[in-house]
């Protein structure tokens, strides 16, 4: 086992049809810090993403598909003119630094506030079941809004809005797309019993939970190229109140039927996101060997686990996400087993420059330090 730089994860990597240079990819992070009047990306996201461009895959903060989708202030939108616009300068700025990077496309649903719901309507959910979970508004964190079950004729709605918003991120000129199915959000919903009462074609059956999942995985397929999709789960992750009977039963047969169609890459929460990895049993090698594509393993990684996990052939890519916050040059650091930034948990969400780019990268002295 190499511990070394010649670590299998610092070597370069083929997803689909792209040449990612190394295998540590930067998680999707919430950050809080778009456009306060529009919900745009603006400048200064733009030289967070450029300083992070040494990912093998950067994945965007999650994107909202609507403003119903919308379930925390100031987060990105993927839906209006000047949101694109603001993501363009984004992808510009992290291909000119020779990165490859990915948008994650989210829709809330029940974890949501009706501040910031159109008309200040209840947010949708698969079923009319009062998420128990905060969500950040403009006067802090709030407890979440009772939602209503979305209604069988605005399913196809609700597929409509990924379909957009993956045509947006195309011409915004991103590499591909990462739909947000974890943390109790939108899909995540649907997929599992705890959330998911609905007696139709979209409730009942671990068939039927699925559907809303892979019908959105089918229609944004036809926007990008199936190899240009990925898709994002948590399997055990109790985040904003996500519950499941059966986690091994449900997501084993989500992922045999990603596996039928093709797409580039799960990327796995493995455990409690934030929390302990062992949170739950569960066989996240039985997803892994039931996926011809990518396996993108996240949540509490080291370094040492990193470079194990991808030497063992447990996961071909690790995410990093509170590393990545404080060290913009972490895939280098990781690779020369240099010192690592220290988080700042205060300015993780919502704010301005401090404790989003004002992290230092190495200094020379140190690179030569680390490297000798």
């Amino acid at each position: 086992m190499s511990h070394a730089s010649s670590a299998k994860l610092f070597t370069p990597f083929r997803l689909g049809d792209l040449e990612l240079k190394n295998r540590v990819v930067m998680a999707p992070l919430t950050r809080n810090r778009a456009n306060k009047h529009d919900d745009a990306p603006n400048a200064l996201n733009v030289e967070y993403y450029r300083q992070r461009a040494g990912a093998g895959l950067i994945i965007t903060e999650a994107t909202q598909i609507s403003q119903q989708g919308q379930g925390y202030i100031w987060t990105p939108g993927i839906y209006r003119d000047a949101q694109v616009a603001g993501w363009k300068a984004v992808t510009e700025g992290v291909h000119a630094a020779g990165g490859t990077i990915f948008a994650q496309l989210w829709h809330v649903g029940r974890v949501s506030h009706v501040s910031l719901q159109p008309g200040n309507q209840a947010p949708v959910a698969p079923s009319a079941v009062l998420a128990k979970t905060k969500t950040y508004i403009e006067s802090g964190f709030a407890e979440v809004s009772e939602p209503r079950a979305l209604r069988l004729d605005e399913i196809p709605g609700i597929v409509a809005d990924f379909v957009r918003a993956a045509e947006n991120a195309k011409a915004a000129g991103f590499d591909g797309i990462e739909l947000h199915g974890a943390h109790g959000y939108l899909l995540d919903q649907f997929l599992r019993d705890g959330s998911n009462q609905r007696q139709d074609a979209y409730g009942g059956s671990i068939e039927n939970r699925v559907r809303l999942t892979l019908e959105v995985v089918d229609a944004v397929s036809k926007v990008f190229p199936k190899e240009r999709v990925g898709i994002r789960i948590s399997p055990v992750s109790p985040a904003n109140d996500a519950r499941d009977s059966d986690p091994q039963a449900l997501f084993g047969h989500l992922v045999g039927e990603l596996d039928k169609r093709g797409i580039a890459f799960i990327h796995v929460v493995e455990g409690a996101t934030r929390d302990a990895r062992d949170y739950l049993p569960f066989d996240y090698q039985a997803l892994r060997k039931a996926f011809r594509g990518a396996y993108i393993a996240n949540n509490g990684f080291t370094r040492e686990l990193a470079i194990e996990t991808v030497e063992k052939g447990e996961a071909d890519l690790i995410a990093f996400g509170r590393l990545f916050i404080a060290n913009p040059d972490l895939p280098e650091r990781l690779k020369l087993d240099a010192p690592l930034n220290t988080p700042d948990v205060a300015t993780f969400y919502g704010g301005d420059a401090k404790g989003y780019t004002d992290y230092p990268a190495l200094a020379q002295a140190e690179r030569s330090h680390a490297a000798g």
